[in-house]
Protein backbone atom coordinates (compact mmCIF):
# COMPACT_ATOMS: atom_id res chain seq x y z
CA UNK A 1 0.00 0.00 0.00
CA UNK A 2 1.65 3.53 -1.04
CA UNK A 3 1.77 6.00 2.30
CA UNK A 4 -0.76 8.45 0.40
CA UNK A 5 -3.36 5.50 0.72
CA UNK A 6 -2.07 3.60 4.33
CA UNK A 7 -2.31 7.21 6.01
CA UNK A 8 -5.83 7.35 4.71
CA UNK A 9 -6.49 4.27 6.15
CA UNK A 10 -5.55 5.07 9.75
CA UNK A 11 -7.87 8.29 9.41
CA UNK A 12 -10.80 6.56 8.86
CA UNK A 13 -9.83 4.06 11.47
CA UNK A 14 -9.48 6.94 13.48
CA UNK A 15 -13.10 8.06 12.39
CA UNK A 16 -14.54 4.48 13.27
CA UNK A 17 -12.77 5.06 16.67
CA UNK A 18 -15.16 6.66 19.62
CA UNK A 19 -13.63 9.60 21.31
CA UNK A 20 -13.47 8.60 25.02
CA UNK A 21 -13.47 10.80 28.44
CA UNK A 22 -12.40 9.00 31.90
CA UNK A 23 -13.58 5.99 29.97
CA UNK A 24 -17.00 6.96 31.03
CA UNK A 25 -18.46 8.95 27.77
CA UNK A 26 -17.75 7.56 24.15
CA UNK A 27 -18.86 10.20 21.40
CA UNK A 28 -19.91 7.95 18.10
CA UNK A 29 -21.57 8.96 15.17
CA UNK A 30 -20.55 12.40 15.47
CA UNK A 31 -20.08 14.79 11.98
CA UNK A 32 -20.49 18.82 11.14
CA UNK A 33 -22.86 20.63 8.59
CA UNK A 34 -21.64 24.29 6.78
CA UNK A 35 -24.11 25.00 4.37
CA UNK A 36 -23.25 27.51 1.73
CA UNK A 37 -23.36 31.23 1.91
CA UNK A 38 -23.65 31.10 6.05
CA UNK A 39 -21.27 32.13 8.30
CA UNK A 40 -21.93 29.21 11.05
CA UNK A 41 -22.06 25.31 11.24
CA UNK A 42 -23.16 23.25 13.75
CA UNK A 43 -21.84 19.39 15.11
CA UNK A 44 -23.76 16.58 15.59
CA UNK A 45 -23.30 13.18 17.73
CA UNK A 46 -24.32 10.76 19.92
CA UNK A 47 -22.60 11.19 23.50
CA UNK A 48 -22.89 8.15 25.69
CA UNK A 49 -22.05 8.18 29.26
CA UNK A 50 -21.36 4.53 30.53
CA UNK A 51 -20.38 6.00 33.82
CA UNK A 52 -22.33 5.51 37.28
CA UNK A 53 -22.54 8.99 37.84
CA UNK A 54 -24.35 11.84 35.88
CA UNK A 55 -22.51 14.05 33.62
CA UNK A 56 -22.88 16.83 31.58
CA UNK A 57 -21.90 18.78 28.50
CA UNK A 58 -21.03 22.20 29.22
CA UNK A 59 -18.95 23.33 26.73
CA UNK A 60 -17.12 23.19 23.12
CA UNK A 61 -15.11 24.80 21.42
CA UNK A 62 -13.23 24.68 17.70
CA UNK A 63 -10.42 27.21 16.33
CA UNK A 64 -12.58 27.12 13.44
CA UNK A 65 -15.32 29.56 14.68
CA UNK A 66 -15.14 33.24 16.44
CA UNK A 67 -17.37 31.38 19.01
CA UNK A 68 -18.71 28.23 19.55
CA UNK A 69 -22.16 27.64 22.27
CA UNK A 70 -23.98 24.69 23.30
CA UNK A 71 -27.34 25.00 21.44
CA UNK A 72 -31.05 23.64 21.14
CA UNK A 73 -34.30 24.46 19.31
CA UNK A 74 -37.12 25.65 20.87
CA UNK A 75 -40.91 26.60 19.69
CA UNK A 76 -41.48 30.22 20.34
CA UNK A 77 -44.79 31.84 21.09
CA UNK A 78 -45.53 32.46 17.66
CA UNK A 79 -45.27 28.72 17.36
CA UNK A 80 -42.07 28.69 14.89
CA UNK A 81 -38.66 26.92 16.42
CA UNK A 82 -36.06 28.92 17.70
CA UNK A 83 -32.25 28.68 18.34
CA UNK A 84 -30.85 29.30 21.61
CA UNK A 85 -27.71 28.94 23.03
CA UNK A 86 -28.26 26.86 26.49
CA UNK A 87 -25.12 28.14 28.87
CA UNK A 88 -25.68 25.31 31.74
CA UNK A 89 -25.12 22.57 28.69
CA UNK A 90 -26.80 19.23 28.09
CA UNK A 91 -26.90 16.64 30.93
CA UNK A 92 -25.68 13.03 30.12
CA UNK A 93 -27.41 10.64 32.46
CA UNK A 94 -25.12 7.41 33.75
CA UNK A 95 -25.98 4.73 31.55
CA UNK A 96 -27.22 6.71 29.04
CA UNK A 97 -27.02 8.20 25.64
CA UNK A 98 -27.69 11.73 24.59
CA UNK A 99 -28.12 12.74 20.97
CA UNK A 100 -26.85 16.04 19.55
CA UNK A 101 -28.82 16.22 16.09
CA UNK A 102 -30.66 18.43 13.76
CA UNK A 103 -33.63 20.19 14.92
CA UNK A 104 -32.82 19.63 18.93
CA UNK A 105 -29.45 20.03 20.89
CA UNK A 106 -25.86 20.61 19.16
CA UNK A 107 -22.95 22.00 19.25
CA UNK A 108 -22.87 25.70 17.25
CA UNK A 109 -20.16 27.37 15.48
CA UNK A 110 -20.70 31.08 14.61
CA UNK A 111 -18.25 33.50 12.85
CA UNK A 112 -16.94 30.58 11.04
CA UNK A 113 -12.60 31.71 10.31
CA UNK A 114 -12.78 29.19 7.48
CA UNK A 115 -15.58 27.08 5.52
CA UNK A 116 -14.49 23.31 5.89
CA UNK A 117 -15.17 20.94 2.95
CA UNK A 118 -16.69 17.93 2.68
CA UNK A 119 -14.45 15.18 3.64
CA UNK A 120 -12.09 17.12 5.63
CA UNK A 121 -12.36 17.13 9.49
CA UNK A 122 -12.90 19.45 12.17
CA UNK A 123 -11.01 18.80 15.54
CA UNK A 124 -13.56 19.50 18.50
CA UNK A 125 -13.00 19.58 21.81
CA UNK A 126 -15.63 19.03 23.99
CA UNK A 127 -15.52 19.50 28.39
CA UNK A 128 -17.50 17.44 30.62
CA UNK A 129 -18.52 18.22 33.96
CA UNK A 130 -16.99 15.45 35.59
CA UNK A 131 -15.48 13.40 32.91
CA UNK A 132 -12.91 16.11 32.05
CA UNK A 133 -12.10 17.01 27.87
CA UNK A 134 -13.09 14.89 25.10
CA UNK A 135 -10.32 15.91 21.99
CA UNK A 136 -12.12 14.70 18.74
CA UNK A 137 -12.38 15.57 14.99
CA UNK A 138 -15.26 15.57 13.42
CA UNK A 139 -15.95 14.68 9.72
CA UNK A 140 -17.73 17.35 7.71
CA UNK A 141 -21.00 15.97 5.68
CA UNK A 142 -22.97 18.70 4.53
CA UNK A 143 -25.73 15.79 3.05
CA UNK A 144 -26.61 14.46 5.99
Amino acid sequence: MNPLKTALAATAALWALPALAADTIAVTDAYARFMPGAMAGAAFMLIENTGAEDDRLVAAASDIAAKVELHTHKQGTDGTMQMVHVPEGFPIPAGATHALQRGGDHVMFMGLTERPADGTTVHVTLTFEKAGVVELDVPVDSTR
